[in-house]
């Protein structure tokens, strides 16, 4: 889910080019965002994904199946590049659908560099709020281990 719609309700064309880029990187992957629920170094694949990315270790995302075949290598890194470029925080830093569909076709050679994905900073060293408010200023939330 687009971060703009999980925390304030908006959403547009750009919610669903989030939705496509987690969905490009789970389908590369071969894992499901969620399967990384128990693991105690990420909460998702797109945490993962960026720890790969940073690392300069972006192949490793790959699944093994995909990875061993003949299948050619750039077309696997232009992919995860462009889920990367869709799941961008802001909005506003994700590239329409019908660029993601040049990207994609090769059309557009040189693609921008991404940023850290939404969600994944309280891994990255900083660290999360110990209280939520909600919107409308009812109800806080402590956030802390039992």
């Amino acid at each position: 889910m687009a971060p703009e719609y999980a925390f304030r309700g908006h959403f547009s064309e750009k919610s669903d080019v989030f939705s496509y880029g987690v969905l490009l990187l789970e389908i590369i992957s071969g894992r499901r965002n969620t399967s990384f629920y128990n693991n105690e170094n990420f909460f998702d694949l797109l945490g993962f994904a960026w720890k790969l990315w940073i690392e300069d270790n972006i192949l490793a995302l790959a699944d093994t199946e995909l990875v061993s075949k003949q299948c050619c290598h750039q077309e696997i890194l232009r992919c995860i590049h462009v889920g990367l470029l869709c799941v961008q925080e802001h909005a506003n830093n994700r590239p329409s659908m019908s660029m993601v569909i040049s990207m994609l076709n090769s059309e557009i050679i040189d693609l921008l560099s991404p940023t850290q994905p939404a969600f994944t900073a309280a891994f990255y060293g900083e660290s999360l709020p110990n209280s939520k408010w909600s919107i409308n200023d009812v109800t806080i939330t402590n956030v802390k281990g039992r």
